[in-house]
């Protein structure tokens, strides 16, 4: 089977990378400036690397904190464990990525270039944030350097992701830079086209809406593929927890765990167990003080009785701590268990999950990250890095949050490697 190779920019955790892999594209580098992001793009490499040489118990013994992360990655060439470059994307760097990258392309050729540059710069929220709009953030002209990508090394095809803010985000001077963005690849002779697409419409238990703009080199008449629905009406939320072990908050490790018997194939089909290794990690739950526990509660109560959201200014008075009484009154919310798909996660997990409320009331704590990950339909032997001197939570969050659910990207690489193979 001949291989198709890809370059992911702006690589974060893996999200948008894992359904390329799992779809049968290689990547030659994944670029990330976040460290901990980087430890786990390395770790996945050396799982895949593990198991195509039928090594993989090496990678559970990691997983059971039976190995270190050095000697895990000294059990794989280090030439795939150094696909993966720990660097900003900027002016200062290109040139010298662009030298790194060939070096590790050599002869072969580059059939695709993914990513999505850091969306805070067009996300909604975070223009209504800030009190210039995010006018003049360098983040929000990224999409120049993924062009001088495109140009340097021609792929065939290109997937760019990005959140809905992008379509109205405007410069200093009132211009789209959707507009400027989708001129500038054209203007590198892609035939370009994009979609709005819900992740809950392909398999990914929440409502996760993203603008994926696809490009493609050879062909004029290109037209964004047809991706199929793939709804699962009689599974809910909650079924995406039933094996899990129940935790209060505070409960829980890091290291991997058992889970409670499970007689079901729907986790096994989706991809999310694995039948090899039955243990998940991350399953954590936060610690809480007793005022957000109660909270939780009322939240919990509110929702499940009657799906109603809890107001912040409804919250008896001995509970409230903040002073904010007009804006973000939904700040507590639980997440749907009883629904086909909960609301989005997205990357403040990292600094509380008061909006992420477990349904189960005799919980009573948020999420934990394996349950996030679940819902980002990462596989369970997914092992999320972090780094030494920075709480767990953040950095493990933060990429399961910013992540392209696995499902979604793995229905967009599947379309392309059936286009490239036409």
């Amino acid at each position: 089977m001949e291989n198709f190779y890809y370059l992911d920019l702006f690589a974060g955790g893996g999200g948008l990378s894992e359904g390329f892999v799992q779809a049968g594209f290689s990547p030659v580098a994944h670029i990330e400036m976040d460290k901990a992001a980087c430890y786990t793009l390395k770790t996945r490499q050396a799982y895949y690397w593990l198991k195509k040489n039928n090594k993989i118990n090496i990678y559970y013994d990691y997983l059971e904190n039976k190995i270190t992360r050095n000697q895990l990655y000294n059990y794989v060439p280090k030439k795939i464990i150094n696909t993966v470059i720990n660097e900003e994307i900027s002016d200062n760097t290109i040139n010298s990525l662009f030298k790194n990258i060939a070096k590790k392309i050599g002869k072969r050729k580059i059939s695709l270039i993914i990513g999505g540059p850091p969306c805070q710069a067009y996300s909604i929220v975070g223009r209504a944030r800030d009190e210039k709009s995010m006018e003049g953030d360098s983040r929000n002209y990224l999409y120049i350097q993924y062009a001088k990508f495109l140009k340097r090394f021609n792929p065939d095809f290109f997937v760019f992701e990005n959140v809905l803010g992008l379509l109205s985000a405007k410069d200093s001077n009132g211009k789209k830079y959707f507009d400027a963005m989708i001129n500038l690849f054209e203007s590198l002779e892609y035939k370009i086209d994009y979609r709005i697409l819900d992740a809950s419409n392909f398999g990914v238990f929440q409502k996760r809406k993203r603008i994926i703009i696809i490009g493609s080199k050879k062909n004029p008449n290109f037209c964004f593929p047809n991706l199929e629905i793939d709804n699962f009406i009689n599974i809910k939320v909650n079924d995406l927890f039933s094996d899990l072990p129940k935790l209060k908050a505070g409960e829980g490790t890091f290291n991997a765990k058992n889970c409670l018997p499970y007689n079901k194939e729907f986790l096994y089909e989706i991809g999310i167990k694995d039948r090899a290794f039955k243990k998940i990690t991350y399953h954590f739950a936060r610690k809480n003080n007793k005022k957000d526990l109660e909270i939780y509660k009322i939240a919990v109560k509110n929702w499940n009785s009657n799906n109603q959201r809890l107001n912040y200014n409804d919250l008896p008075q001995k509970l409230k701590t903040q002073k904010n009484t007009k804006s973000f009154l939904d700040r507590y919310k639980v997440i749907e268990g009883e629904w086909n798909f909960c609301h989005t996660i997205v990357a403040h997990l990292s600094k509380d999950g008061h909006y992420y409320i477990h349904p189960d009331i005799n919980q009573n704590r948020s999420i934990t990250p394996r349950e996030a990950a679940r819902i980002q339909s990462f596989p369970d032997n997914y092992y999320f890095e972090t780094i030494r001197g920075t709480p767990a939570f953040s950095p493990v969050f933060k990429q399961i949050g910013n992540a392209v659910p696995v499902r979604l990207a793995k229905k967009i690489a599947d379309k392309i490697m059936e286009i490239i193979n036409e």
